[in-house]
């Protein structure tokens, strides 16, 4: 995936929030950043989301044990609820707890169908 597409999305997800009335920050470069820092920042009437978004073209995403810890550590500091953004190719996004994904080794995989079953699209999770 090319980090463009990423951005893409990212920002795309930040215009749906605003869309539907919530505000949303973006933290441009939270990948590069070596500290605790979601990509986005959601809230609304006392709901704070902090959403770690990924970009999945095949089948499947994969992500570092790490990636995970910080988000949740991140998450408990600030008071929000932590949440992975995957915004499948052609099929819309999805959100998934941490507290939902299996690890395998070092890392977790989030598959469509998984990611179907276990997680909120967009709609459903406005109503959280």
């Amino acid at each position: 995936m090319s980090k463009r597409k990423g951005c893409n999305a990212e920002r795309e997800l930040l215009h749906m929030f605003f869309n539907a009335g919530w505000v949303c920050i973006r933290a441009a470069g939270s990948g590069s950043v070596p500290l605790p820092n979601p990509d986005l920042l959601a809230g609304k009437s006392g709901k704070l989301l902090a959403i770690e978004c990924k970009f999945v073209k095949g089948k499947a995403k994969y992500l570092k044990e790490q990636e995970i810890k910080d988000l949740v550590k991140f998450a408990k500091k600030i008071g929000a609820k932590p949440l992975i953004g995957l915004k499948f190719s052609n099929r819309g996004w999805y959100f998934i707890s941490p507290k939902l994904l299996k690890k395998k080794k070092n890392s977790y995989a989030i598959s469509y169908e998984t990611a179907k079953e276990k997680g909120l699209n967009f709609k459903s999770l406005l109503k959280i």
